[in-house]
């Protein structure tokens, strides 16, 4: 006779069981696997705390949706597997995914048109591209990563990672050698420090490769086993007298170690801008529709917003912030601590774009395309004057008022009035609304400062 099929445990039982080991759980980044009674993988995730996110799957009011609802009747266990950062999470998830394919993974194992990341390796500079086609002609014989369950997750980690790397993201055809290399003016990624040029012929092919080959290698290893090899390496260009070199591998060292440097100072409790509001979605029909809006004839790639704070005219600061493509670079955030006046709002707005331009001009590869200050008529024209004592020209300059949101343009009486909707409008008040946040924050600093006597 067949022993007795065992009992199933009651799922209020399993639940609280479930959330408690959740509970247990550390608040780091990583991936978690949901499995079943028989040990086999139902679904893996990303999670920036591992904590938060599992438990939230088994709180009596947990609603996953059609497709993930069914799971819970059938999870049993739960692995988790820490991780240093968010985007070393997404690339685990991705190859755990491919490697176990899990049913609950439904986008992933149902539709055909999640993101990869390809490395072109055949090309004299490699670029790093984001497809849905991997097998495409254009990516023979390119390294291919994926699949990814996110395409923003995996925007936002190319990018970060290009910080560190480097690497070209465009589809230029760059061959080693080219001439018109020499005549080329790089982009905006060169200016901000995110690209190394070689369409500028910036970079030689081999320095290139070899930061193409370190990213490469870091997408298939941990950082901790990429920073002991770097520090290698450093020290082995040390003892042979590379000094150039050596200090080229401690600034990546830096970079990488940096990746989660907001996240660890949030922790231990050190003090940091607040995280930023911005324009919602994709900001490129954004910036057209004000491009198209203001006449300009270039597409807006870079725009700078100016804003004035104080208390009953104590402490009085500026605050200039930079978006590149609709996105907050904040490598080009300023600081103005006002030194001229109190309380006039006026004469600070000119006293900040006198400071902040004074030896900048459009010969620099990072000159904004758009320069807008937070308020009416009268402060665009302050920041008019401080341009007419400046030796550089201006770029289109505009104000919008905070009363009724109308967008006051350089040597125009009349103002541009746009529908609550229009997204070009929208964009400019999450940047005067970023440029007012960051003002802010500053006064707010130096009152406390103040009181407290720091």
């Amino acid at each position: 006779m067949p022993p007795p099929e065992p009992q199933k445990e009651a799922w209020d039982v399993r639940r609280s069981r479930l959330s408690a080991l959740a509970k247990a759980l550390p608040e780091r980044p990583g991936v978690y696997l949901m499995k079943d009674v028989d040990g086999h993988v139902l679904y893996v995730g990303k999670a920036g705390s591992l904590k938060n996110r599992v438990s939230s799957y088994f709180v009596p009011s947990a609603e996953l949706g059609p497709k993930k609802q069914p799971m819970l009747a059938k999870i049993d266990a739960i692995d988790t597997i820490e991780c240093d950062g968010e985007w070393e999470a997404l690339l685990m998830e991705s190859r755990l995914i491919k490697d176990t394919r899990p049913p609950f993974n439904t986008r992933l194992v149902d539709d055909k048109t999640f993101p990869y990341l390809v490395v072109t390796m055949r090309d004299d500079f490699p670029g790093v591209f984001i497809t849905r086609e991997p097998t495409h002609e254009d990516y023979r014989g390119a390294k291919v990563f994926g699949p990814f369950a996110s395409a923003g997750a995996l925007r936002e980690a190319v990018q970060l990672l290009q910080r560190v790397f480097r690497y070209r993201t465009c589809h230029l055809d760059i061959e080693d050698g080219d001439p018109k290399n020499r005549r080329f003016r790089p982009c905006l990624l060169h200016s901000i420090g995110q690209c190394t040029a070689p369409c500028a012929d910036r970079i030689s092919k081999a320095s290139y490769r070899r930061d193409v080959d370190a990213f490469v290698r870091f997408l298939g290893s941990k950082r901790s086993t990429m920073l002991r090899e770097l520090r290698e390496e450093m020290a082995q260009a040390s003892a042979d007298l590379r000094f150039e070199d050596a200090a080229k591998l401690r600034d990546r060292i830096s970079a990488i170690e940096k990746l989660d440097d907001r996240e660890k100072r949030a922790k231990d409790g050190v003090q940091w801008q607040p995280e930023v509001t911005v324009f919602s979605g994709d900001p490129a029909p954004a910036l057209k529709s004000l491009q198209r809006t203001l006449g300009l004839t270039l597409p807006i790639r870079s725009m700078e917003a100016i804003d004035i704070a104080h208390l009953q005219g104590g402490e009085t600061v500026g605050s200039k912030v930079c978006f590149v493509d609709g996105r907050p670079f904040k490598d080009l955030y300023r600081r103005f601590k006002i030194r001229t006046v109190d309380n006039d709002d006026y004469a600070a707005i000119r006293e900040v774009v006198s400071r902040r331009y004074r030896d900048a001009g459009v010969g620099e590869e990072l000159y904004p395309d758009l320069i807008l200050i937070d308020g009416g008529l009268g402060q665009l024209h302050a920041a008019m004057e401080a341009f007419a004592d400046l030796s550089v020209k201006p770029p289109m300059v505009i104000s919008l008022a905070k009363k009724d949101e109308r967008i006051y343009v350089q040597e125009k009486t009349e103002p541009i009035r746009l529908g609550r909707e229009n997204l070009g409008l929208k964009l400019c008040q999450a940047i005067r609304d970023e440029a007012h946040r960051f003002a802010q924050h500053y006064h707010h600093i130096l009152r406390r400062k103040k009181m407290t006597g720091e």
